[in-house]
């Protein structure tokens, strides 16, 4: 099998490349890698270790013929290039070459060719937003709501819709969830990121090698001829129960490593109350049914990083207060920090982040005041991350219908529980776009499978810049049922940026 991947030198494509390339049925994976200059070292790298099984191609994700050298003769794409938070928050442009121009581009070129190879799309949990303990699980179908300012998940979901529009031959769109790497403590130390992650915000953690294992799978099992049904589908990449958390205990598991704890490292206002994005898959048995990928426990994970950097058990003897003045003092004080936003009046990001100023200045400052998702503060924990006490999102239509007898009664049900109107299906087939019409007008064409299966609606309306869920959710069952979950039915608010910085407009 021929094979072109980007992204391989992040965190989920270095695994998937090492796993992948060393397979029976690998005639070569030929890699993309941009012509930054610390790429010089990783092709050399990859030369010497897999000799011709490794064909690689310098340039733009975002360039046009690069895109073509890439993926001329292969069998099947696997594009996971990405540029994240918080690369994503410091360079609105690297985010754009990347997850939207780059992932058209990808796109564009798969179709140019004859046969089309096949292709798999790695998208983003942060597509669904901001959860909380009022809807803490979600599945494919979902509203698409990005938390406003997230350049990252806007730029994500542009791409993800041109790859669902595109009408490509034989694709699969996996959106990736929250993902354990070996250096998740060191690439966190950097940035005032960390203080986005709402404390009750559920995380469902996969690890970035039982990621590369997936991609493997799916690579073996095609080659054999044995995944017919697994194309032309959008998927949840989770890790089940064992991967479940949430923000306040994720940052217990990573401060135990350097023998702390979430009260003792952070105050509760530090944290953003909202805004953020992360869920527990609902569906994440569907991939793991199909390829049984998912081995690591988020715990034990947690644990071996600790085992395989000595170094951070040297915080077990450090004071508190050392800690706290040469590391989270300088990242609560950092510009993407939303207790910098506090401190600094940044009006727009406080309203998106807390609902308003008078809010962010009320959070509890003690944590006996905080209430817990993870200690029990809204009812048993274990009983809550499981699958089977689901409390889940309504979609609009007759879900129990296989999508072969989705007819335009269906249609037309989705639509008005979106706050539109279907207009025309071209045909039968749900792959083929149809013609919709928003609460707002816009008349708009997607497939049924994007809006029904892939909770996608308006591209005008839902894909921002600027974000108008404020608006959407007054005409939209469909999105308010979440979108309320964390906003004050009230709040009328455009979020957007002018001149480079960020504005909350009131429209009432």
């Amino acid at each position: 099998m021929k094979i072109a991947m980007t992204g391989v030198s992040g965190n989920m494509g270095r695994e998937a490349l090492a796993q992948s390339v060393t397979l029976e049925s690998t005639e070569f994976i030929r890699v993309l890698l941009s012509p930054k200059k610390k790429n010089n070292k990783l092709a050399r790298s990859l030369a010497k270790k897999y000799g011709s099984r490794i064909q690689i191609v310098r340039g733009s994700i975002a360039d046009r013929e690069v895109c073509r050298t890439l993926v001329k003769g292969v069998d099947v794409v696997v594009h996971m290039a990405a540029v994240i938070p918080p690369a994503s928050d410091a360079s609105f442009a690297a985010s754009e070459e990347c997850n939207k121009l780059g992932a058209a581009a990808i796109v564009d070129a798969v179709k140019a060719c004859s046969p089309q190879p096949k292709y798999i799309h790695i998208s983003t949990v942060a597509l669904y937003g901001n959860r909380n303990e009022k809807h803490p699980f979600g599945r494919v179908g979902d509203p698409l709501v990005v938390s406003p300012f997230d350049t990252y998940a806007m730029h994500k979901l542009y791409g993800e819709r041109y790859c669902l529009d595109a009408e490509l031959d034989c694709w699969a769109v996996l959106r990736q969830t929250a993902m354990l790497h070996p250096n998740m403590m060191h690439d966190n130390i950097s940035d005032g990121l960390m203080f986005h992650t709402a404390l009750n915000a559920p995380l469902e953690w996969v690890s970035s090698r039982d990621s590369g294992y997936l991609i493997r799978c799916i690579l073996e099992r095609e080659a054999k001829g044995e995944i017919p049904q697994f194309w032309k589908k959008i998927y949840n990449i989770g890790a089940g129960f064992k991967g479940r958390e949430t923000g306040y205990d994720t940052f217990k598991d990573g401060f135990a490593i350097i023998g702390g704890s979430t009260e003792k490292f952070f105050k509760p206002h530090w944290m953003a109350s909202r805004n953020f994005h992360g869920l527990w898959f609902a569906d994440a048995d569907e991939l793991e049914k199909l390829f049984g990928y998912q081995r690591d426990d988020v715990h034990e994970y947690w644990k071996w990083i600790g085992s395989r950097h000595k170094l951070y058990s040297l915080g077990k003897f450090v004071p508190k207060g050392l800690i706290d003045l040469f590391l989270f003092k300088r990242l609560r004080n950092h510009r993407n920090s939303p207790y910098r936003w506090v401190k600094n009046g940044d009006e727009a990001r406080v309203i998106a982040t807390f609902g308003s100023m008078e809010a962010a200045k009320s959070l509890p400052r003690d944590w006996k005041d905080v209430k817990l998702i993870a200690k029990g503060d809204f009812g048993d924990y274990d009983e809550m991350r499981k699958t089977e006490n689901a409390v889940l999102l309504d979609h609009g239509y007759d879900e129990s219908k296989p999508q072969e007898e989705w007819n335009e009664e269906d249609y037309r049900s989705a639509a008005k529980f979106r706050g539109g109107e279907f207009v025309a299906a071209p045909g039968k087939d749900v792959y083929k776009k149809a013609l919709w019409r928003c609460h707002e007008g816009h008349e708009f064409e997607a497939s049924p499978y994007t809006v029904l299966r892939g909770g996608h609606w308006c591209p005008l309306c839902c894909q921002p810049a600027p974000w108008k869920f404020d608006r959407i959710a007054k005409y939209s069952p469909f999105v308010a049922q979440v979108w309320y979950d964390s906003h004050d039915e009230k709040e009328n608010y455009l979020y957007g940026e002018k001149d480079g910085k960020p504005f909350a407009e009131d429209e009432t």
